[in-house]
């Protein structure tokens, strides 16, 4: 058989969101990552909402300059901003299939830094 990476990353999401689930009090922040941008929805698995996104290629954070983990940082400091104003201060962390390293890890700290708990 040979080795193929969507699969695998398919079979991980699938693992982890078995156990993850959003509510509107303590709601889901997912991740996704390309090879240029990073970008993150706070959601509501319940009413199937997303109440808060942020993004590397938002206006606010386009023009930044940095490394892809700097911004990253960035961005999670700018989802936790936009969520603490909507009333959310807890959250459930969903890396969505990616491994626990390098950009998602910065962004993680960013929100952690931003006042989210998870």
């Amino acid at each position: 058989m040979a080795f193929d990476k969507q699969k695998r990353k398919l079979k991980i999401k699938k693992r982890i969101r078995r156990s993850i689930f959003g509510t509107p009090e303590m709601p889901r922040m997912s991740v996704y990552r390309s090879n240029k941008h990073i970008s993150v929805q706070v959601i509501d698995d319940i009413n199937g909402k997303t109440l808060v996104s942020a993004s590397s290629s938002n206006k606010d954070l386009a023009d930044k300059k940095g490394t892809n983990i700097e911004i990253a940082n960035l961005v999670g400091e700018s989802v936790a901003k936009r969520a603490i104003e909507k009333g959310i201060s807890e959250i459930i962390f969903d890396r969505n299939g990616y491994l626990y390293h390098g950009r998602v890890k910065s962004l993680a700290e960013g929100a952690r830094k931003g006042g989210l708990k998870f």
